[in-house]
């Protein structure tokens, strides 16, 4: 499914009485949701995103759990931006330690511009997508450890 189907069901959702919404086409599948806090736009058309969903897996290995890796996930699907432009330094790189509230990246939905915080302090260990990519909601953006 190509961004274009994806901003049409966005605004199919928008202009309905649903507030959610799940379409599936063959593997693919999206959800949809008007609940959703992260996914507020302000009148300017810069939103921000203070809610952001955080993904926390523990993994086990030879029995023993590991630390729970903490994961920065979109909230909604667009293209994902490390800078607020092609010739600014990226808000975070691997090593870098975030304050909660602090940008981590920019996220563009259907033309708006939404900044994606931190909820936490805490120290980006991985960047797990690359710059002007398309990302699905849900999907991990940058791995990190709590401080």
């Amino acid at each position: 499914m190509d961004l274009e189907k994806i901003e049409g069901l966005v605004k199919i959702l928008e202009s309905s009485s649903l507030n959610e919404m799940t379409i599936r086409d063959g593997d693919f599948k999206i959800s949809m949701s008007k609940l959703c806090p992260s996914a507020l736009i302000s009148a300017s058309g810069i939103g921000t995103a203070p809610a952001v969903s955080y993904e926390e897996r523990s993994a086990e290995a030879g029995g023993e759990a590991e630390e729970k890796e903490v994961n920065i996930i979109s909230p909604i699907v667009g293209t994902f931006y490390s800078a607020s432009g092609p010739q600014i330094p990226p808000y975070v790189k691997v090593g870098d330690s975030v304050k909660a509230g602090d940008t981590v990246c920019i996220l563009e939905a259907m033309k708006m511009m939404n900044e994606i915080t931190a909820e936490f302090d805490c120290e980006i260990e991985a960047v797990l997508v690359s710059n002007e990519q398309k990302v699905e909601y849900g999907q991990p953006l940058f791995r990190v450890k709590k401080l």
